[in-house]
């Protein structure tokens, strides 16, 4: 008993000296998977097509892209934009000038495709102009050689899609006019350095 009574100070002492576990979440590594920050696209984005070009423009801007009277254009819009409420004749003014000369052009076209008058066709052409047959682009030199491939050219179902285009309903685009889905382009070409003059043809047509 007396043993017990020396003993048991001890015993206390050794637990109160005892050091105190660390709490469960005391500089415990995380599980969590770092944080990853959002990188930028890398994929520049797509060029758009040169005037000349004949294959679609995926990125048609036609209210944003400047006018340039001159250029050779037969690219033909992926998707055009609705235009069967018209208004061709304010897109025309605003991005190309002078929509006159275009409906006058449009008009001409239409009369000479219905009246099968080859030389009056042949004489709204910017040469050398690009045409389709059977399927092929090529470029024809003048108009005794329009007129000669003519049937080639304007075909049944391009004079019946030259008939039945509205001027009103037209896309346009700084590139300049398009009947169609790019059978028929008309634009213009400046005449002085300061292109205060402009001559309008039709630059592009085939299907």
């Amino acid at each position: 008993m007396r043993l017990i009574t020396i003993l048991l100070p001890t015993l206390m002492l050794a637990a109160c000296s005892q050091p105190t576990p660390p709490a469960d979440e005391a500089g415990a590594p995380s599980t969590s998977p770092p944080a990853t920050t959002a990188t930028a696209a890398e994929d520049a984005p797509q060029a758009g097509l040169s005037p000349d070009a004949v294959e679609p423009s995926s990125a048609a801007t036609p209210d944003t892209a400047p006018p340039v009277a001159g250029t050779d254009s037969a690219a033909t819009p992926a998707s055009a934009p609705d235009q069967s409420e018209g208004g061709a004749r304010e897109r025309i003014n605003k991005l190309l000038g002078d929509a006159d000369q275009y409906e006058a052009v449009f008009n001409d076209l239409q009369r000479g495709v219905a009246a099968g008058d080859r030389a009056a066709v042949a004489g709204l052409m910017r040469y050398p102009v690009r045409v389709t047959i059977a399927g092929k682009n090529q470029n024809v030199a003048d108009a005794a050689a329009f007129q000669r491939d003519y049937d080639k050219i304007v075909t049944p179902a391009l004079a019946k899609l030259i008939a039945e285009q509205k001027f009103d309903t037209l896309f346009v685009n700084w590139q300049g006019v398009m009947l169609g889905q790019g059978e028929v382009w008309i634009n213009g070409k400046c005449l002085d350095k300061e292109c205060t003059k402009s001559e309008v043809k039709v630059n592009n047509i085939g299907q």
